[in-house]
């Protein structure tokens, strides 16, 4: 070590003494002794290292004792800061899964802040004055939408796979087509939920073809239940076919075993008009044969991070008897909003109230009035600094939904004079409010279908704040 750097260690300070400065001390405000001199090791240790390494001189090291005020600072800001932040989604992707999925209706959020901030009848009868269960909140909104059907929800689809797997086929085969051994984001796949639930994996038939008479002869005694899995983001094309469901129904019954589907999206809605055509409702399943459905609720249900399970009430009360429930269920906050969501469905409410039906359901023509709109001001903030012009495109539903199906929206494209689509998208980014954007051709390009009222005044001052005018 040279002597310039052992001088410079000895330059470095006590903690001690530092917890004694004033004006470190005012620069923590609400920072306890403890979390304090934690704050501080950390600073010294950087400065210790930036010293062995050569990068602080002896001088660099005065210099950064002195601005330790604006470190500490900075770095009691990063501690109370969060990563989580709102976005502003003008990519046209209506169900991001990245971006938190299904944003929720101010109804249902003040319904969550009513039960959050109170103590609440989360599993309490009050006409009884007893213990009661959290899922008869759900049970009125679905009884009107499920007649003759029972629902148990737990904190998210995956979830509801597992238990149902674990409850009624442990130990037992897991009729299942290979075509449908799925992996979707964040390397969620089929083979390892039922795996993990116990049951056994017997595949059937091939990746393309997959015929009812394949079940059958699969089918043998130590057969627990027949999935049939929602193929998610992909699609086979070409020289392909499945097994019907109702063919499949009639197998199960006749053997005596449950037939499973896995919905994933949540489709509660006939979305045929909107050029959406393999997209079956939960009640259509249910009415093909299904004995047990298992979907999202924060996909094209328009609610809360959940999963739900919707079929035969024996099954579905196996199920809510599984120990694993315990593990697996909604606090009260997603409880309140979920039933919200519920009951705007039952009342044939969801498409205006609910903000991710309402985007699917968005005409062309009133996109097509929003993004004139949004060029408008988007030309007046940014004058000369960007050339700004609509033309015809796409929204997809996303969320692992209609994954080969575009909505035909109207795009503003935004080309920054000095800057590349690139740059300009970055920027937008990284700006406040962060706002995600697209890029296609070197154009930024910003679909209405995703950005939610109110939101246009932000992001055109974020736009402003990228292309670098201040108009």
């Amino acid at each position: 070590m040279t002597t310039n750097r052992r001088t410079a260690l000895r330059g470095l300070p006590q903690i001690d003494a530092l917890l004694r400065r004033a004006d470190l001390r005012r620069a923590a405000p609400g920072l306890g002794p403890a979390a304090l001199r934690a704050l501080l090791r950390d600073s010294v240790a950087d400065l210790r290292r930036g010293v062995l390494s050569g990068r602080l001189a002896e001088a660099d090291l005065r210099a950064r004792l002195e601005a330790l005020p604006d470190e500490v600072r900075g770095r009691v800001a990063a501690l109370s800061g969060s990563g989580l932040k709102p976005v502003i989604n003008a990519t046209g992707v209506i169900i991001h899964t990245n971006l938190g999925r299904a944003p929720l209706p101010p109804g249902a959020l003040r319904r969550a802040r009513e039960v959050a901030e109170s103590y609440a009848t989360l599993e309490y009868d009050l006409t009884r004055g007893a213990r009661g269960s959290r899922g008869d909140h759900l049970a009125a909104p679905a009884a009107r939408l499920f007649p003759g059907q029972a629902l148990h929800a737990v904190n998210n689809a995956a979830a509801g796979m597992l238990l149902v797997l674990n409850t009624l086929a442990r130990g037992r085969e897991v009729l299942i087509s290979r075509g449908e051994l799925i992996e979707i984001g964040g390397s969620f796949r089929i083979p390892d939920i039922l795996a993990r639930s116990g049951a056994v994996l017997r595949e059937v038939g091939t990746t393309n073809r997959t015929r009812t008479s394949d079940y059958r002869d699969a089918a043998g005694p130590q057969a627990g239940l027949i999935l049939k899995v929602h193929t998610s983001n992909y699609r086979i094309v070409g020289f392909t076919s499945e097994a019907p469901l109702p063919e499949l129904a009639a197998l199960a019954s006749e053997r005596g075993i449950p037939l499973v589907v896995d919905q994933g999206s949540g489709n509660l809605l006939d979305v045929t008009g909107l050029g959406i055509p393999d997209e079956p409702t939960v009640a259509e399943l249910l009415g093909a044969g299904a004995d047990l459905v298992v979907f999202s609720g924060d996909k094209l249900l328009g609610g809360p991070q959940a999963g739900l399970i919707v079929g035969a009430p024996a099954l579905v009360k196996q199920c809510r008897e599984n120990h694993l429930t315990r593990a697996l269920r909604l606090d009260k906050t997603g409880v309140a909003i979920l039933e919200w969501v519920l009951q705007a469905h039952a009342a044939g409410s969801a498409a205006d109230t609910l903000p991710a039906i309402r985007m699917l359901h968005a005409s062309p023509k009133a996109l097509a009035r929003r993004a004139s709109a949004l060029a408008a001001r988007l030309r007046k903030a940014l004058g000369s600094a960007a050339k700004v012009s609509v033309l015809p495109g796409a929204s997809r539903v996303g969320g692992g939904a209609a994954p080969l199906i575009e909505l035909p929206t109207t795009l503003v494209a935004v080309e920054a004079a000095g800057a590349s689509a690139s740059t300009l998208e970055e920027r937008l980014r990284l700006g406040t409010p962060p706002v995600i954007a697209r890029v296609a051709e070197d154009r930024l390009l910003l679909d209405p279908r995703t950005i939610l009222p109110g939101q246009e005044t932000p992001l055109v001052r974020a736009a402003a704040a990228a292309a670098g005018t201040t108009r």
